[in-house]
């Protein structure tokens, strides 16, 4: 069973971060440009949303930050080695 549990915890991680950080990006971009105001499809003007636009701001902060631990994640063991920093003491390895 323990392999099962494995490759559903793939699955899921995989769905997540696959099909999950696109979609806040998307809703990020759609956030972001609404409320940035201008003209609509019919012609009219509508004023800016400041708190879209932040909405928006705030996605794009959360994905880049994602994409960074990501990063350090698949990279910590250099870094220990390298510079003998563990940028994730809390969690511990086998």
């Amino acid at each position: 069973m323990t392999y099962m549990e494995s490759i559903l915890k793939v699955l899921v991680v995989g769905l997540l971060l696959g099909a999950g950080l696109p979609a806040v990006f998307a809703g990020g971009v759609v956030a972001y440009s609404r409320g940035a105001g201008g003209n609509g499809i019919d012609g009219a003007a509508y004023a800016p949303n400041p708190a879209l636009r932040m909405l928006g701001l705030l996605l794009f902060t959360f994905v880049m930050a994602v994409i960074v631990v990501a990063i350090l994640w698949i990279t910590k063991v250099t870094i220990i080695h390298h510079f003998g920093v563990n940028l994730f003491p809390f969690i511990h390895g086998k």
